[in-house]
């Protein structure tokens, strides 16, 4: 029976609805291929042929432009199952069975769901139905020949490229920075400036080795950056823009800067949902091609290697052991190389100001803290630890002070006369910008009002942009120069015989500190015990040291009243008051536990905190009595033993700073109240008569 034989047809098929689906991988295709997308349309025909209705015809076109190799994509060919799983369509039509799908799992999901709906197959060359089994293998196998089609296509497009790229010829696109000449070698790109640009840019990371310090050295300066336009309207000009990280790590990353072809850095692999992934490949061995000195570039290829350990070590900052990192601005020393040495992992740092406002760091272990809610690991005070370990290193960098210094200084004119270079190529080129505006301007007929306008307004675009620049150099040459001062010149030939003064010199960036700590430190392991600090320290040589250190006193430790003071406190409470005991303290020399001058306050304190015995229960243990007892002893008023006192009759002693006095009990002969003393007795002086007053009637 011939495989197009009308006889599959039944009425159950012609009650329901032909779909034809219709499909070209790409948009070129579409544009260009005009005569397949006729003989798709085309097959309408031959559904009426069969016995279906033109109104009985779905088209299915969404898919134009889309490839065939998955379904993920593809809303067109998911309507198209989903109305033959509800028995919708009588019959499918396609051209041939690599337009409907050329992925063997999809195209037998189709076969399977045709074949439990009753749902026929239609192709250019002929008629199926996928419940019997002949065309149900008919089908299949066509299915498998148009998938590997699409394999054979890749292979034979991706061989010609995989070999050029062997050979390193392969044209790829260039970062900016490199071009291509007339005969298609790889060159560097001719415009000085943008090579300036490069070359600081990989100068500047050599100088602070962080990405993030290039951005804001670069932002500081006011520098700027090229690009060039990969897509658009401008696609291939060259454009400045300020820099950004993502531009930074470009740059650090691509090994077309160091002359080298590569090829092959990242692999696709097919994942989950026909979704594609990119993994990079970080083995050499394993890329297609990798060709050192292919062309001429901007470092070797041990400094691009050199560059990339450097960002390893910062981004490891971020990961689970927090290793390294790039240097920061924090006055911790040891920051990003301290391993806590009791559970072996990287310790953070946290700082507290002190009362003066300096930052004081202090090394924390809270990986078990952060991940199970447990306690620190350790805490260790910084500031005793960085003080050892940098006179260790002053000691060891002693003999390269001279020419680490000479290296600073050179390194310093470099990359000012490279940033100047810079500055005045961007006056250059808006210099050029503006008198190539002008001179279109001037050529243009001046009756041609519409051109002349536009010409206009583009040259003082340019005059603007010039004089932007020029003010730009401007500022930057009066506020920075690329040559050192006198003043400058003579600091460094006084450090340079001195190298400890540029580590302890307060204007050493603590990022520069920790640069050279990190020359020679691997790491340092610190454990602490109850009264000591042991540090571990390995050298970038391979030599070892192991530093012990007294524990930190805590804050209140260190604020605690000495002992002597103590003692004199509690002997000086039997004679004096606490205003007294203040002024005698201070004139022995003493202090207190905050180094503060003593005042009655301080001395009540201590009595207090310590407990004292007080002055008053001093004298009352020694028998003295309160003025209340001293009056009913002698059956007099209180006021008359105040003033028996100031007589002198009886005595007392003063118990605190207020004048309250406790007094000593009565003798034997005791004042009596009746008893007219001497010493209370005053002379009153001799009263002279008055006259008596009278008013003007004579009245008293």
């Amino acid at each position: 029976m011939p495989a197009d034989s009308p006889s599959k047809v039944t009425a159950a098929h012609l009650g329901k609805d032909a779909y034809l689906y219709v499909r070209q991988s790409t948009i070129k295709q579409v544009l260009t291929n005009t005569e397949s997308a006729l003989r798709q349309y085309d097959l309408k025909s031959r559904a009426i042929a069969l016995g279906w209705s033109a109104e009985q015809v779905i088209v299915i076109d969404i898919d134009q432009g889309q490839s065939g190799a998955s379904a993920a994509d593809r809303e067109g060919f998911q309507r198209l199952v989903a109305d033959v799983g509800m028995g919708r369509a009588g019959i499918v039509l396609g051209l041939e069975c690599s337009r409907l799908a050329r992925n063997n799992a999809d195209w037998h999901r189709l076969l399977e769901i045709c074949a439990l709906s009753g749902t026929l197959i239609c192709d250019e060359d002929g008629l199926y139905d996928p419940t019997d089994f002949n065309d149900r293998m008919l089908l299949g196998m066509k299915g498998q020949l148009s998938e590997a089609e699409l394999h054979f296509l890749r292979s034979r497009l991706r061989g010609g490229i995989l070999s050029k790229a062997r050979r390193g010829e392969l044209i790829t696109p260039l970062p900016v920075g490199l071009a291509y000449d007339g005969r298609g070698k790889v060159v560097l790109d001719p415009d000085r400036a943008v090579q300036h640009a490069i070359a600081h840019l990989f100068a500047t990371f050599d100088a602070t080795g962080s990405a993030h310090a290039v951005l804001k050295a670069f932002h500081n300066a006011g520098l700027l950056f090229p690009r060039r336009h990969r897509k658009g309207p401008r696609k291939g000009e060259l454009d400045w823009a300020p820099l950004t990280h993502s531009a930074v790590l470009r740059v650090l990353h691509s090994p077309r800067y160091a002359g080298v072809f590569s090829f092959g850095r990242t692999r696709q692999t097919l994942g989950p949902n026909h979704k594609t992934r990119t993994r990079p490949v970080t083995a050499r061995h394993e890329q297609i091609a990798f060709i050192p000195d292919a062309h001429p570039g901007y470092i070797t290829l041990a400094a691009f290697d050199a560059n990339q350990a450097r960002l390893a070590e910062c981004a490891a900052a971020h990961g689970a052991d927090r290793k390294a990192g790039p240097p920061r601005e924090g006055p911790a020393l040891l920051q990003g190389i301290i391993v806590c040495g009791q559970c072996g992992r990287r310790m953070t740092v946290r700082y507290h100001l002190n009362h003066d406002g300096a930052e004081l760091p202090t090394y924390v272990c809270q990986h078990d803290k952060i991940e199970n809610g447990g306690p620190d690991c350790q805490t260790i005070p910084g500031v005793g630890i960085d003080t050892a370990i940098g006179a260790l290193l002053i000691d060891t960098l002693t003999p390269l002070a001279v020419e680490a210094a000479l290296t600073v200084a050179a390194e310093l004119e470099h990359r000012a006369h490279q940033a100047d270079q810079l500055r005045v190529a961007a006056v250059e080129r808006a210099r050029y910008h503006a008198e190539l505006a002008r001179r279109r301007y001037l050529a243009v007929d001046p009756a041609n009002r519409l051109v002349a306008d536009t010409l206009e307004a583009d040259w003082n675009n340019a005059l603007r942009a010039h004089r932007d620049a020029q003010d730009t150099y401007d500022q930057a040459a009066n506020t920075t120069t690329g040559a050192l001062s006198d003043t400058q010149k003579a600091r460094i030939r006084q450090l340079v015989t001195d190298f400890p003064a540029i580590f302890n010199d307060p204007r050493t960036p603590h990022r520069e500190r920790k640069r050279m700590a990190r020359l020679l430190l691997t790491d340092v392991t610190v454990t602490k015990t109850a009264d000591t600090i042991t540090c571990h320290i390995r050298l970038r040589g391979g030599q070892d040291h192991t530093l012990t250190l007294p524990t930190l006193k805590p804050a209140w430790l260190l604020r605690k009243t000495p002992p002597q003071v103590i003692a004199a406190v509690d002997d000086l409470l039997d004679h004096h008051t606490h205003t007294e005991i203040a002024d005698i303290l201070n004139t022995r020399g003493l202090t207190s536990g905050e180094n503060r001058p003593f005042h009655r306050l301080i001395v009540a304190r201590i009595a207090r905190n310590y407990r004292l015995r007080s002055r008053e229960q001093r004298l009352r243990e020694a028998g003295l009595l309160t003025l209340t007892e001293m009056a009913t002893t002698l059956g007099v008023s209180t006021g008359t033993v105040k003033t028996w006192r100031d007589a002198g009759l009886v005595n007392g002693q003063r118990y605190n700073d207020h004048g309250q006095m406790l007094y000593h009990p009565p003798g034997p002969n005791p004042p009596t109240r009746h008893q007219r003393h001497p010493a209370l007795t005053k002379r009153r002086p001799a009263q002279t008569p008055q006259p008596i007053a009278t008013n003007q009637r004579g009245a008293v």
